[in-house]
């Protein structure tokens, strides 16, 4: 007997809003598949309204109201069965964020959960990383984001430890990120890393999820780290505008991209590790495997 039901992820980042809709199919006797159907980004950067000003600007407020009442019709549309919103960085750092959220309800009856990094952090690594992970080795999970990231050591398949730091792309473009946040950063990397003998690092996130793109990678296969650095260098070598008319990215794609390379260059140098894994996953996909397990709280329609 075959079932299939849909869920729907909601991810308000500090860069951009995805909208995932992914089948649920259980079928006895085997594992049950959580399958992607449908995937929208609307690129609407809170953070560059609230890490410079700690509010969300009206123009924000306005497209993000509009946009999950789209995202209300889409997922109604497709018959969704249950659903989770989650807002990160940005909405947790805006002085007026419950006030936009409360509209956002008001409007759209769409609710949305303010989570913390470090929730952030344990909803990724529900992802469903057993797909794409040897259990023999030992990884360091980076997830990059436009207000922070969220990194995970995953050991013999299993998280070890989470932790959220206050480095993201729209940080790094305001360079509002101290030195002494990637001090802390740094040391915590080559602390998680001196404890085994070898460790590899999974990159999840828009940027690394383009950079794999361009590799032309046959999927599972990693990058080199040599690799990630020419191709910085090379990105570093054109203008912005050149990175959309030249190198063809989205300009709300060609400005990140650089910053986003620096965080998972600076995780394998301190980690040590010579490839980075990219399963394209992240937030979206661990909220859904999270609603079906029941691990936090979701929403029907």
């Amino acid at each position: 007997m075959l079932k299939i039901q849909k869920y729907a992820a909601i991810d308000i980042g500090s860069n951009a809003v995805r909208l995932l809709i992914s089948n649920v199919i259980e079928e006895e006797g085997k594992p049950v598949l959580f399958k992607k159907n449908s995937l929208v980004r609307v690129p609407i950067r809170l953070g560059s309204d609230v890490f410079l000003t700690q509010k969300i600007s009206p123009e924000n407020i306005q497209r993000i109201t509009d946009t999950m009442l789209a995202f209300k019709l889409l997922m109604k549309s497709h018959k969704i069965v249950k659903y989770k919103a989650c807002a990160t960085s940005a909405m947790r750092e805006a002085i007026n964020g419950q006030e936009v959220v409360n509209l956002v309800f008001k409007n759209s009856k769409i609710r949305i959960d303010i989570i913390e990094g470090e929730e952030e952090a344990a909803v990724i690594a529900a992802t469903d990383l057993h797909k794409y992970i040897d259990n023999a080795k030992t990884y360091l999970y980076v997830d990059v984001g436009g207000g922070s990231t969220e990194f995970t050591v995953i050991h013999k398949g299993n998280t070890v430890v989470s932790k959220s730091f206050k480095i993201g792309t729209v940080r790094l473009l305001n360079d509002i990120v101290e030195k002494k946040t990637w001090d802390e950063l740094e040391t915590w990397i080559r602390y998680q890393a001196s404890l085994f003998d070898k460790i590899e690092v999974i990159g999840s996130g828009g940027n690394i999820n383009k950079i794999f793109k361009i590799s032309r990678k046959a999927m599972g296969k990693p990058l080199t780290y040599f690799y990630l650095t020419s191709y910085f260098n090379i990105l570093k070598s054109y203008s912005y505008e050149e990175r959309i008319t030249v190198l063809d990215l989205n300009e709300d794609r060609a400005d990140v991209i650089i910053p986003a390379m620096r965080i998972y260059l600076s995780s394998m140098k301190w980690s040590g590790a010579k490839y980075i894994y990219v399963p394209k996953i992240g937030l979206v996909d661990g909220i859904i495997k999270s609603i079906y397990y029941d691990t936090v709280s979701s929403s029907t329609q």
